[in-house]
């Protein structure tokens, strides 16, 4: 036993020894909490990476495909869908014909398993799937197909298109109407949104925004559906009920850091405050939804915040800042930017899920 007692305190001197002489001990890594995780996809990669907002890092990245964008979490909570597109990137005023040409065999609709974090199929979904939302019982996807000027109809059961719609040029943002009978598209180069009915595979009505209408977000009970203009600076306020601008929300224009130019919604689980990226202008708006008007805002968020998500419990905006690279994290009782968590690449859409 003396002698066993005597080569272990050798040992553990010739350790200490080592470790002393230059030789680093192995890390012991922090845990990721077991708060919400944040989904990010990154335009000019192929791949969409997790973020845990509360430990303020990077957990994961998964590789999904070319060109992601669009991304949401299915009803249920079991499943991510990811839009995915093989068109190359261009931006407004681009000449297209100067683009390489496309390869339609990368367009589609990728899909993560949340418990395992593995991309377990892809769907095809037409030309160059941009945006997308998912009906109420998980069974369909509209699609914005930015290069058709359509919206597919993607069947999840059967994994065929069943349907396309023509609803203007370079469709973008695409939303359900809260019960499932409507679907609202939006047309950057009409300057419209197409309403659609799905069944019937047809838009029955259009309503015309200011220049080039992004994203989209409807009031619980579906009554009101709120649409973001890049270019006009402004939020649209449509009656549903009537296919009817209600209200037109400007934002000032201001001559730095940027003219606001609103691109994502947010809207508060209550319903009282609508949040609103503002792109070049690094800001977040805050409307008050009940006075239809521009309540206050959050400055200095990011580099031109595009897609934004809030945390389950609605105290945090998290905002995708595509040309730095990070994903900010918004205090929405103070006003303030807790921290940014770098991910590389090109942030475009945020979606919010549950640990697991």
């Amino acid at each position: 036993m003396r002698n066993a007692l005597k080569f272990l305190g050798v040992a553990a001197a010739v350790v200490s020894a080592v470790t002393l002489a230059g030789q680093t001990p192995q890390r012991q890594t922090t845990p990721a909490s077991s708060g919400p995780r944040v989904f990010v996809s990154d335009e000019t990669g192929t791949e969409v990476v997790i973020v845990d907002p509360e430990g303020g890092k990077v957990i994961e990245k998964i590789k999904v495909g070319k060109r992601p964008r669009g991304i949401k979490v299915s009803h249920d909570g079991t499943k991510l869908f990811v839009a995915l597109s093989g068109s190359p990137i261009g931006g407004p005023n681009v000449d297209e014909k100067s683009l390489p040409p496309a390869d339609r065999s990368a367009d589609g609709i990728g899909v993560i398993d949340l418990t395992t974090h593995k991309l377990i199929r892809n769907y095809k979904s037409g030309d160059d799937p941009e945006s997308f939302d998912i009906s109420p019982d998980d069974k369909k996807l509209y699609v914005s197909n930015e290069d058709s000027g359509e919206m597919s109809i993607l069947d999840l059961t059967t994994a065929n298109v069943t349907g396309r719609v023509k609803v203007g040029d370079e469709p973008e943002g695409v939303t359900v109407r809260p019960g499932g009978r409507e679907v609202y598209v939006t047309s950057e180069e009409d300057n419209a949104v197409a309403i659609v009915d799905p069944a019937a595979q047809k838009v029955v009505a259009k309503v015309t925004t200011p220049p080039r209408p992004r994203g989209i977000v409807f009031t619980k009970n579906g009554a009101t559906a709120f649409v973001s203009s890049e270019v006009g600076g402004a939020v649209v306020v449509i009656d549903a009920a009537t296919h009817k601008v209600a209200n037109t929300i400007k934002f000032p224009v201001v001559p730095a850091p940027g003219t606001a130019r609103p691109m994502g919604l947010a809207l508060s689980a209550d319903g009282k405050e609508l949040y609103v990226s503002l792109g070049r202008a690094g800001s977040i708006g805050v409307i008050d939804v009940a006075g239809g008007k521009i309540a206050r805002t959050i400055a200095a968020v990011g580099t031109r915040p595009w897609g934004i998500a809030l945390s389950p419990d609605g105290k945090k905006l998290y905002t995708a800042n595509g040309p730095s690279g990070d994903v900010s994290v918004v205090d929405l009782a103070s006003g303030k930017v807790d921290r940014k968590i770098a991910t590389g690449g090109s942030p475009w859409g945020v979606a919010v899920a549950g640990a697991r």
